[in-house]
């Protein structure tokens, strides 16, 4: 019998993506005024609960408030401790997430389609009655710090951070970090105090997600569609547009054996008429494996074992960034490669055939990302959040089919002005 060898000398054959079908959102305001929306797709009896409210560092004058508020949710209400909260939803086989960002805090139950009735009551009470006791506080308050310690010893970490406040700004929400002062400064009365401003009775967006019954609708308005809304809590803080002054910041860490490098600017949110151009420029540039950071630093110089870029939009604003690690001699000679590749983006049109291969993967990447229901809300999550038009991915999806060589040099010149990055490198040169 004759047996089929594969020549791997031949490209596999592919089709290319020509459209892609995003299930549509079903919006239900629920007796109290609050927005539920609905992901109803899946054929497996699990559900997400995401609750979203406007807590992240945008709405916290106190640094690091919000945070720990957010991180102390679950930790015990007047009639529950922590272990009985953990206990209570183990015994329905859900677990829960308190999540927290720059622009927003959430909180997530995974579970049965079936036992969300019985799993409401006890997210109704940690809303409305969360007590923040004061031992567990310090628990949290000594992890964290120890974490940060830890932390501080990496020179990805500290450039992270550097990069961060150095394009908004160390005041600004965007920009600010975590430190062992603010830490410690943290109080109880604090979080009680943040929490009735911005937990407690206020507004927030529901997404249900998975497979979905009016059933669950049901249970969803009798217990979290009862609940006392007030008005909503807007910040103090005034948000200002304008760029940081371009500048370098070289941070040594006497005993790192290599250098971690951050170039980046402040860019802007999903709004902006250039998003979805700079989103391309970014892939071209170092958004995938086969980018040209990549093809160009790790395979041709071997400076590093990888090497991207990112465009990384937030509900305000948004910044762009390149990042790698390399030894602490190559620190130099790779930011100038950098710079380099950004220069030939900003010069010469991309090639019809690295333009194809960039199409695809976008397509293929943006396709792969909405396998399950959950990904899906998320994708909505964003929309609704941002107040963005419900079509903005399919939107997405036409932009990457249609953008031509002249339409990324454009962005990339209007942009990407070397002289406009600020560059951080931790460890050494």
């Amino acid at each position: 019998m004759a047996i089929d060898i594969l020549d791997r000398s031949i490209t596999p054959a592919f089709q290319t993506i020509q459209e892609v079908f995003i299930p549509p959102v079903k919006n239900i305001t629920l007796s109290n005024g609050l927005p539920l929306h609905i992901i109803n797709v899946g054929e497996q009896p699990i559900i997400k609960l995401e609750l979203i409210f406007n807590a992240g560092n945008w709405f916290d004058d106190n640094k690091g408030v919000s945070f720990f508020t957010a991180k102390m949710l679950n930790e015990g209400t007047s009639a529950h401790n922590s272990a009985s909260i953990n206990q209570f939803f183990d015994q329905y086989g859900a677990f829960t997430e308190f999540t927290h960002s720059v622009d927003r805090a959430s909180f997530v139950v995974y579970g049965l389609s079936k036992h969300l009735g019985q799993l409401l009551p006890m997210v109704q009470e940690i809303l409305q009655d969360s007590s923040f006791p004061q031992k567990e506080l310090d628990t949290i308050k000594k992890i964290q710090q120890q974490t940060i310690q830890v932390n501080q010893e990496k020179t990805s970490f500290v450039a992270n951070q550097k990069i961060r406040n150095s394009i908004f700004g160390e005041t600004h929400p965007y920009g600010t970090n975590l430190s062992q002062e603010i830490i410690e400064n943290i109080t109880r009365e604090n979080l009680v105090k943040y929490y009735q401003s911005h937990w407690q009775n206020q507004p927030f967006r529901i997404f249900l997600s998975g497979k979905i019954t009016e059933q669950e609708i049901e249970a969803v308005n009798n217990i979290l569609g009862n609940i006392p809304v007030g008005n909503a809590h807007t910040t103090s803080y005034e948000h200002t547009d304008g760029g940081i002054e371009a500048t370098s910041f070289l941070i040594e860490k006497e005993n790192a054996l290599q250098s971690s490098i951050r170039l980046g600017k402040q860019l802007f949110t999903r709004s902006h008429p250039d998003y979805f151009n700079m989103l391309i420029v970014n892939e071209v540039l170092g958004g995938y494996f086969g980018s040209r950071l990549m093809k160009n630093i790790r395979e041709e110089k071997g400076l590093t074992y990888g090497i991207g870029s990112n465009v990384v939009p937030f509900s305000k604003n948004g910044y762009f960034i390149v990042g790698t690690d390399v030894k602490k001699e190559f620190t130099q000679l790779t930011i100038d490669e950098i710079i380099k590749e950004i220069q030939v983006l900003r010069t010469e049109l991309v090639s019809e055939e690295e333009l194809t291969t960039v199409r695809n993967y976008m397509s293929g990447a943006f396709a792969g990302s909405l396998n399950t229901p959950f990904e899906i809300a998320d994708r909505y999550k964003v929309i609704m959040s941002e107040q963005l038009p419900l079509d903005f991915y399919q939107q997405y999806f036409q932009h990457i089919q249609q953008i031509t060589s002249e339409d990324i040099l454009e962005a990339a010149q209007k942009h990407l002005d070397p002289d406009s990055l600020i560059e951080v490198a931790v460890g050494g040169k």
